[in-house]
């Protein structure tokens, strides 16, 4: 045999491959015993990982807007004098209004006033009552004269003190009735406080 080249084997004999190198170290070693373990443990918790990150990163709905303030869904109209008022001699003046609740929750009132000393105030329904959303509600309102040295005798923009709550909040609110609820108002207290006086 005279050439150059690398050894080749002879008839009959293989070449054997030679093992891989052991791991050396015990962390090494325990790795190479649960092997498969450690591998389906790590794509677990990769897949865990992602789940969380897309549920975590999700778009969220929008959350539904507040309810109004009671005020802002709410109107307070005069409407005339109550039909069999007492007028003069019971010394007070009815009249309806008509409660719109426009939007939102419902709304209780829970207070109706006026500024005047002199006057005192009752409703019929009485307070409070609650009124729904969509919906109205006339309201009778008497006002008795108490003391006509405190009762105003012409009333420029006379107003009602209105105390309304809904689920957002609770509001005292001032409500003008008018120039034909002032008119109204100011020719029941002249006749009240003239026969009073008499």
């Amino acid at each position: 045999m005279s050439g150059i080249g690398p050894v080749e084997p002879g008839e009959d004999t293989r070449v054997r491959d030679s093992p891989p190198p052991r791991p050396r170290g015990r962390l090494a070693l325990r790795y190479e015993r649960h092997r498969r373990t450690v591998l389906a443990s790590g794509a677990v918790l990769v897949v865990l990982a992602g789940g969380g990150y897309l549920y975590a990163s999700r778009s969220q709905p929008r959350p539904a807007p507040p309810a109004p303030y009671p005020s802002q869904a709410v109107d307070l109209v005069y409407l005339a004098p109550a039909a069999g008022s007492p007028g003069a001699t019971a010394g007070g003046y009815r009249f309806t209004v008509l409660l719109s609740v426009r939007s939102g929750p419902p709304v209780t009132v829970t207070r109706l006033a006026q500024p005047y000393d002199g006057l005192s105030v009752t409703s019929s329904p009485a307070v409070p009552f609650q009124t729904k959303s969509h919906s109205t509600r006339k309201i009778i309102v008497t006002l008795r004269v108490t003391e006509c040295e405190k009762a105003p005798r012409n009333p420029g923009l006379p107003f009602l003190d209105v105390t309304l709550r809904n689920a957002r909040a609770i509001e005292a609110h001032s409500f003008i009735l008018g120039a034909r609820y002032a008119r109204d108002l100011s020719q029941a207290l002249e006749v009240a406080c003239s026969n009073d006086s008499r």
